[in-house]
């Protein structure tokens, strides 16, 4: 799956534990209503996030994870987590290529042997 979008955020790198580091990217879509999506990189895939700014387009690929967890009362509890993997900056769009104007219809000189009775074979 994946998010396009400018990004508004980029946390900084958190240790959550001796083994277990993560940072967190927020993607604003770019819709008639926006979405503000919180995806998380962990490990390795946290670097990747280094040559980013605030602002950037992007284009983030993701992983949609979820885990069940049973509390001390004995109670089940599901849990989403959205992991990016991999980030792509978009280019600017491109202005069309431009072609050449017309030049003015009176460079063009007139039709001296315009015979309208003409075969035509076009198809239309």
């Amino acid at each position: 799956m994946e998010v396009t979008g400018k990004i508004k955020v980029i946390n900084p790198e958190q240790q959550v534990s001796a083994s277990f580091k993560k940072r967190e990217l927020v993607v604003a879509t770019e819709e008639q209503y926006p979405q503000f999506i919180s995806i998380n990189f962990v490990q390795d895939k946290c670097d990747l996030l280094n040559n980013y700014n605030v602002g950037d387009a992007v284009k983030v690929s993701i992983n949609l994870r979820g885990r069940e967890w049973v509390n001390p009362q004995g109670e089940t509890k599901y849990f989403n987590d959205i992991q990016g993997w991999r980030v792509e900056k978009l280019q600017a769009e491109a202005p069309a290529a431009s072609m050449a104007p017309m030049p003015p219809a009176e460079t063009f000189a007139p039709a001296t042997n315009f015979n309208e009775e003409e075969h035509d074979d076009l198809p239309f």
